[in-house]
């Protein structure tokens, strides 16, 4: 498994000629590792200086989201590898015979839901890291101020990761046929993307103004 591989070797991998990892996995490796960032704060700001005097609504909602964080990161490193398995179905039904006009609807079938299949992965990796964003507001008002730094660059890595992901959905949009289909997906791309874009802008506001 990808996700098993020492840093090291992940990014040889990525860098050789193999077409995975590809950028879907990558995208997923930077959402686990800006939510991970996040997570650090977490463990940072709980009992430490400060902590006691925000309000029980602030530290319930920490504390809630922080344990939200650890299951996203288990989600993300999943689909570090389901990632680089989604195409294999387009990759098979490309394998399958055309001799005949029946064989040819069969195949064309078979390569349309191949495409949707694989953007269901990115498209739900692009869905986790939407969650993070709304999850790390918080840690970027009321975490350790020492760490600030830490929640901007999670937060960086989590928006790479979520639109990276949007542009393996995209790319596979362009060869589905299903038109109701396509505007569909097409509209939630374009809400997540405008939407995280907000939240991520949201935390680096707080993130430099508490750096002044």
């Amino acid at each position: 498994m990808l996700i098993e591989k020492s840093l090291k070797d992940y990014v040889l991998e990525a860098a050789s000629g193999n077409p995975t990892p590809g950028g879907g996995s990558v995208s997923a490796l930077a959402g686990s590792l800006g939510t991970a960032l996040t997570n650090m704060v977490g463990n940072l700001t709980f009992g430490k200086k400060g902590y006691d005097e925000l309000s029980d609504e602030v530290k319930e909602k920490m504390e809630g989201n922080f344990k939200l964080l650890k299951e996203k990161i288990d989600n993300l490193n999943h689909i570090v590898d389901e990632d680089s398995k989604a195409f294999d179905q387009v990759m098979l039904a490309f394998k399958l015979p055309k001799d005949t006009e029946e064989d040819k609807k069969l195949r064309t079938e078979a390569i349309q839901e191949g495409y949707k299949k694989a953007l269901e992965v990115p498209l739900k990796c692009a869905r986790e890291c939407y969650e993070v964003l709304k999850l790390q507001d918080v840690f970027s008002q009321y975490g350790n101020k020492n760490a600030i730094t830490d929640v901007g660059v999670g937060a960086l890595l989590v928006y790479s990761g979520m639109e990276g992901a949007l542009l393996n959905v995209r790319i596979n949009l362009l060869s589905i046929k299903d038109n109701d289909y396509k505007e569909q997906i097409q509209k939630e791309v374009d809400s997540i993307l405008e939407e995280g874009n907000n939240l991520k802008n949201a935390i680096m506001k707080t993130v430099y103004e508490r750096l002044k």
